[in-house]
């Protein structure tokens, strides 16, 4: 309730966790984290590779390739809506996608 109502304060979010995890190094497509506690999150990141992509522009469209990074975003739902964690997910997309904008948003 206090975290919907942005009444949270330092000492509420003590102990909680967010853990990244790579198994890039390994391969495979992707995989589920697991939530350990104290976490309340853990963000996978697999193997990158080039895929073919459809775009779609005036003329249609075409096939392009792009480099694929899978992304795996568990979380402990009693503590984090699925609606925040799906724009969290976006957010880290597009900051991949677009790195400056990190130094420009923060």
């Amino acid at each position: 309730k206090r975290a919907r109502d942005k009444k949270l304060t330092p000492a509420d979010m003590e102990g909680g966790t967010f853990t990244i995890t790579n198994l890039g190094g390994i391969g495979g497509v992707g995989f589920t984290p697991i939530v350990n506690y104290p976490e309340v999150a853990i963000l996978g990141l697999s193997r990158s590779r080039m895929e073919p992509e459809w775009i779609q522009d005036k003329d249609g469209g075409k096939f392009e390739p792009r480099l694929i990074l899978p992304l795996s975003l568990s979380y402990d739902h009693r503590l984090i809506d699925g609606a925040d964690a799906a724009r969290f997910l976006r957010w880290i997309a597009e900051a991949f996608e677009q790195p400056f904008l990190l130094s420009v948003q923060g």
